[in-house]
């Protein structure tokens, strides 16, 4: 099997774009989340979303080109270019047959979806869009990249509600891993805060209402967290096999060698209340990476501030760790950027390479109040100083999805 190394990375997120920006917010705690500004949130429980800022799809791509794109798309090109750009790749001077574009996306173009329905239902079925069903479907995203790029290698979506993007992840691992590509463009895409959206969520009883203070509504692991926060954006990875990244003198960011993927076989919405799933997903990771438990230094964990994904994200850990669960740093960066729905594991997975590439984990902010059923190292509030070589980055998804990637500090 080839060695898989990740040598780029490009991040669209409500707390910055670009890896530099989207790395600085996490160290110093900033908070992406605020009130809704897309349409009027006011007859809604929850007013609050993390949504992109500042963000021009005309940087990325010409305004025809853009007008054609859901939201998601446009946060998928623009983080690959990003992304490309960080690796100093130049893919004219490389086998294109050899290279994919596998990203996960839960919802797709809901923006789409929902303002030509309501021409539907206005103005009849004669002003729908032609570009409406191009530019809904959650496969456009690498469908675009591949077209743009000219890149004839495999090319799919991944939905797997919020395991999308670390599930994409771990499949493009394994196409560089057996060879089937040399570079694959990998991880996640989502913009998903609107309307039926947040009704939806609203209803199942899933967000954050602390919409009086909507900085500090995500809090993780923290015992009066009451909801997820909805956040939007794009975490793009570029994993590469590793001469083909060094014939080229690429900067190596870190390495992959562990992906485990699991079902609870439980419930559509609740987790298994044992998280057999979730345990067997990093237990997995590590078995193919010949890791012991012991040696894991870091976990960027789902986290998403909801009372039930907390207490058994907890719980899988210590059940696999045992004792040395104490002595791993854990943080979950949802507590900044929000959810991202199917796109958290691509930017989640940018943390946790950063994370092991610079030595500091980002903090866990809004931990405020120990829950005794969630007694781990969260790494509360403020970052904390630590050599990672092996670290997890989890994500567990509607449906009983559940996946695990194992990255490890290149040359270690």
């Amino acid at each position: 099997m080839k060695r898989v190394v990740v040598t780029g990375l490009g991040a669209v997120t409500p707390i910055g774009i670009g890896k530099d920006e989207f790395w600085s917010s996490l160290l110093k705690g900033n908070s992406g989340v605020g009130y809704i500004t897309r349409f009027d949130p006011s007859k809604f429980g929850t007013r609050i979303g993390a949504e992109v800022k500042d963000f021009n799809p005309a940087d990325f791509m010409d305004r025809k080109t853009a007008k054609r794109m859901d939201r998601f798309t446009q946060y998928a090109i623009a983080a690959t270019a990003l992304a490309l750009e960080d690796g100093e790749i130049d893919l004219d001077k490389l086998d294109k047959d050899k290279i994919g574009a596998v990203l996960g996306s839960g919802i797709g173009g809901m923006t789409t979806l929902e303002k030509e329905h309501e021409k539907l239902l206005e103005k009849g079925p004669d002003r729908i869009s032609p570009h409406f069903i191009p530019m809904m479907i959650s496969n456009m995203a690498p469908g675009y990249i591949s077209i743009l790029y000219g890149l004839k290698g495999p090319s799919l979506t991944i939905t797997t509600a919020c395991a999308s993007s670390t599930h994409a992840i771990g499949e493009a691992y394994r196409m560089v891993q057996r060879g089937t590509c040399d570079l694959v463009i990998t991880g996640g895409s989502e913009s998903a805060i609107t309307p039926i959206s947040l009704a939806g969520f609203s209803s199942m009883k899933a967000l954050s209402t602390r919409n009086e203070e909507p900085t500090k509504a995500s809090r993780p692991f923290d015992k009066e967290r009451d909801g997820f926060v909805m956040g939007e954006g794009a975490g793009i990875l570029i994993l590469e096999e590793l001469d083909h990244a060094l014939k080229r003198n690429a900067v190596i960011y870190g390495e992959i060698i562990g992906y485990g993927a699991t079902s609870d076989a439980y419930h559509i919405t609740a987790p298994d209340p044992e998280a057999e799933g979730a345990t067997k997903a990093m237990e997995l990771a590590l078995k193919e990476g010949k890791v012991n438990y012991t040696d894991i230094d870091y976990i960027n964990a789902h986290g998403t501030s909801t009372y039930y994904n907390d207490k058994l994200e907890t719980l899988a850990i210590k059940r696999l760790f045992k004792e040395h669960a104490y002595n791993i740093a854990i943080s979950s960066i949802k507590s900044m950027t929000g959810h991202l729905l199917g796109a958290a594991g691509g930017i989640e997975a940018i943390a946790t390479i950063l994370t092991i590439k610079k030595g500091i984990i980002p903090p866990t902010i809004n931990y405020e109040i120990p829950d005794e059923e969630c007694d781990l190292n969260y790494t509360p509030n403020v970052p904390a100083k630590k050599e990672v070589i092996y670290a997890l980055s989890n994500s567990l998804g509607f449906g009983g999805h559940n996946a695990s990637i194992l990255l490890k500090k290149y040359g270690e």
